[in-house]
């Protein structure tokens, strides 16, 4: 399965003057599922390996949390859509979940992302007239990445939001079949990951 693009981040990497879908990003670890028209979802894997046994009874329970909560609605739509093969990208989160680490706890998945085979990801206007009815990670402002929307996230204001940020995606392509995204991140989510780190700067860089 084709790995998720890495999404660009720091204020650099932010577009104005374009509007931008800006979804919440919840706080968990990244979960592909593949689905083909004869088998549904057949295959899973972390952000860069395949779920097998192996993997520990954590991410063994990740195949069943999407195939519960998804398969039946997202097979209906991929089918009417004539697509042969999909990557659906969904984030694996619980209450205590934090930069990567997950409790013992019950958890659940969020769809946030869709690669259709021979398109690429499909653009966030798409993914949400697609997904209608279908339940997604949360989209909490369309407009200018201005600086009172950067604002109200990194203060951890902005309506709806959880506590690690957002992802902006625009409505055009970087390269062929990846969208311009990059997220924004509140100041208390950094600060709490600042301590959890204690110093270590290559652990920081490496999760946030």
């Amino acid at each position: 399965m084709k790995e998720y693009p890495s999404i660009d981040r720091g204020s650099k990497s932010i577009v104005k003057g374009k509007p931008v879908y800006a979804f919440d990003k919840l706080d968990g670890s990244h979960i592909r599922a593949e689905w083909s028209k004869q088998k549904k979802f057949w295959k899973f894997g972390t952000r860069r390996q395949l779920i097998s046994k192996s993997c520990g009874e954590m991410w063994g329970e990740a195949p069943t949390l999407v195939k519960e909560k998804y398969e039946r609605d997202l097979h209906d739509i991929f089918v009417k859509q004539r697509f042969t093969k999909v990557i659906c990208h969904l984030e694996f989160y619980g209450k205590s979940s934090f930069a990567g680490n997950h409790a013992d706890e019950p958890h659940d998945v969020m769809l946030f992302d869709i690669r259709v085979k021979g398109k690429g990801l499909i653009l966030p206007k798409d993914f949400l007239k697609m997904t209608k009815g279908v339940e997604t990670a949360k989209l909490l402002y369309h407009g200018n990445a201005n600086e009172p929307f950067i604002e109200q996230v990194r203060e951890g204001t902005l309506e709806g939001m959880t506590h690690e940020g957002v992802v902006c995606k625009l409505q055009e392509y970087k390269t062929p079949g990846v969208p311009i995204m990059f997220k924004v991140k509140s100041k208390a989510w950094y600060e709490r990951l600042s301590k959890k780190c204690n110093g270590d700067e290559q652990l920081f860089n490496r999760l946030a």
